[in-house]
Formats: structure tokens, C-alpha cells, sequence
């Protein structure tokens, strides 16, 4: 979900305007702990350093919207809470009156992000949970995008590649639970290519889609050999040394299995398997776009673009 027009809300500056009640210094300014209801409506209750809020305070807009943290200077600056109007929160690092470092994102569909903030924007490593399926991605981001190395887990499988702008994109490769992996790439063909008009100008929207190469299964484990039992004594039966000398075998050990071509056949799975695989699996070697996955923890990666119902200041 988007957390854009968020950072559309601004405080107050402090002109020494509106009606305060606290504590000031020589020179008449706000200095110390102090109350203020400014001009618009807003109002403020904490620290202030020689006029300006500067250290831990409260600033509450009119339009319900709330911080609770660290100024400097009169900007929001260390950490703080930020409830915006229409319920979700950020709880983090702000630099300059932006979100910037690491925080969390509770928006109001459930969804959360956790990670590294830049600029207002997500940015860096972090890990976006989708509440509707419980799916999550883990990986980078760069200006507010899904951009990088990445992985996106679901609830009985995951993906493992490169995203660029939300979308997955070159070499990758799906994990399932049932114990095998599918290799293979995302990648944009012509077929894909749809054009839409909109104010009668066309817009190409590329969609990736998966293109299956191979299936391999996941060697978890090392197959051992069962510990050989030690010779029992026969009694009144005598050694043979002579027998011994001349080299005469006596009675011949078991020799141990040769393991060598059903280890082969476990690690390096048959056409036959990988027929099977696609007949009965949705998730075989047959092509099927990103898009198409269902809610069952198979879920698509568009995030909810819809923007938050900031007010204007």
C-alpha cells in the first residue's frame, strides 16, 4: 500500500505567534517546557529552545493527525510517532522532518513495512508483509519501489530473484515446500506488451512473465550405511592360519550396497518425475504469468497505489 501524501502535512513555524503558555528565557523567547495553540488550529505541548520546539514534545493538528517525538529546531528530527488522518502510523527515525532511517509503516489495510526509510520514501533493505495473505517481501528498495535482489515468501512456496519496478525480472527460482525447486526466468516478450488509451495517448504496460527451464529436487540429506555387525565367536571352532598364509578365503563378508546409482537417481530427478511434476502440479514446467497467482499464497506483488487521505495543510 502506498504511503505517499503523507508527507504533504507541515507544522506550524513558531513566530511567537498565537496563545502559549510556559516558560521563556531573558530575552522573552519560548525556552523551556510550554503549551501553544498556533493560528491554524494546531497546537503544541513540550520543549522549546530559544523559541523554537526543540526537544521531546506533541504537536496535534486540527485535522486529527499526531506526532509524538524528537525536534530540533523546530523540525521533527531523532524519533517519533507520526499518526497520519486516516489511521496508519510510522514509527522511526526522522531526519529534517522525513522519514529517514529505519522504521516501521502500519498502514490501514494491516499491511506493515519494516526497514530503511530515505527522503519520505522506503529505501534500502526492508520487508513489506501483505496482511490479506500473510505473503512477504524481503529484499531492497530503492526510491519506493520493489528494486533489487529479493525474495518473496509465501505461505507453501517462495521466489528468489531480482525485481525491477515491483515486478520480478531476469533468472530466479520458485522453492516449494513438497521438497523441489523450478528454475527459470521472468522475462518481456512482445506477446506481453499491452497498450491502453487513456486521454488519447497509448501506454505500453510490460508484464513479465515466468518462463520454466528446469526442476530440480532439494538434497536435504546424505544417505549413511548401516554399521557392519562384529564376527561372532564360534565355540570349539579353531583358526585356520595355514588357509590364512596361503590367502584361502574363509567365509565371505557381505559386500556393502552400491549406493553410487540410486544416490544419482535421487539427486537428478527424471523426465519421467518432471512429466508427473507438470501434469499434477499448478506449478510445473508449464508457462504462467506473474500476475495470475492466486490468494491462496500465491499472491501478486502490486502493492494498493491508492494514496492516503492526507489533507492539505
Amino acid at each position: 500500500m502506498s504511503d505517499l501524501g503523507s508527507e504533504e502535512l507541515e507544522e506550524e513555524g513558531e513566530t511567537d505567534l498565537g496563545e502559549y503558555e510556559g516558560e521563556r528565557n531573558e530575552a522573552g523567547e519560548r525556552h523551556g517546557h510550554g503549551r501553544a495553540r498556533l493560528p491554524n488550529g494546531d497546537t503544541y505541548e513540550g520543549s522549546y529552545e530559544h523559541g523554537k520546539r526543540h526537544g521531546q514534545g506533541i504537536y496535534k493538528f486540527k485535522n486529527g493527525a499526531r506526532y509524538t517525538g524528537e525536534y530540533v529546531k523546530n523540525k521533527k528530527h531523532g524519533q517519533g510517532i507520526f499518526i497520519y488522518p486516516d489511521g496508519s502510523r510510522y514509527e522511526g527515525e526522522w531526519v529534517d522532518d522525513l522519514r529517514q532511517g529505519h522504521g516501521v509503516y502500519y498502514y490501514v489495510n494491516n499491511d506493515t513495512y519494516t526497514g530503511e526509510w530515505f527522503a519520505h520514501q522506503r529505501h534500502g533493505q526492508g520487508t513489506y508483509f501483505y496482511a490479506e495473505t500473510g505473503s512477504k517481501y524481503v529484499g531492497t528498495w530503492v526510491n519506493g519501489q520493489q528494486e533489487g535482489a529479493a525474495e518473496i515468501i509465501h505461505l507453501n512456496h517462495r521466489y528468489q530473484g531480482k525485481f525491477s519496478n515491483k515486478n520480478p525480472m531476469g533468472p530466479g527460482k520458485y522453492v516449494f515446500d513438497i521438497g523441489c525447486e523450478q528454475h527459470g526466468e521472468y522475462r518481456v516478450t512482445d506477446a506481453e506488451r499491452v497498450e491502453e488509451e487513456e486521454e488519447e495517448e497509448s501506454v505500453i504496460t510490460t508484464l513479465p512473465k515466468w518462463k520454466a527451464i528446469k526442476i530440480t529436487e532439494l538434497a536435504l540429506w546424505t544417505p549413511t550405511l548401516a554399521e557392519e555387525p562384529p564376527p561372532v565367536d564360534v565355540p570349539g571352532q579353531e583358526e585356520t592360519p595355514a588357509a590364512e598364509a596361503r590367502g584361502e578365503p574363509g567365509e565371505e563378508a557381505q559386500p556393502l550396497a552400491d549406493l553410487s546409482d540410486g544416490e544419482a537417481d535421487f539427486m537428478r530427478p527424471g523426465e519421467e518425475d518432471a512429466d508427473t511434476f507438470r501434469e499434477e502440479g499448478e506449478y510445473g514446467r508449464e508457462e504462467f504469468r506473474f500476475d495470475n497467482i492466486d490468494q491462496q499464497g500465491n499472491v501478486g506483488f502490486e502493492e494498493d497505489d491508492t494514496r492516503q487521505s492526507d489533507p492539505p495543510d
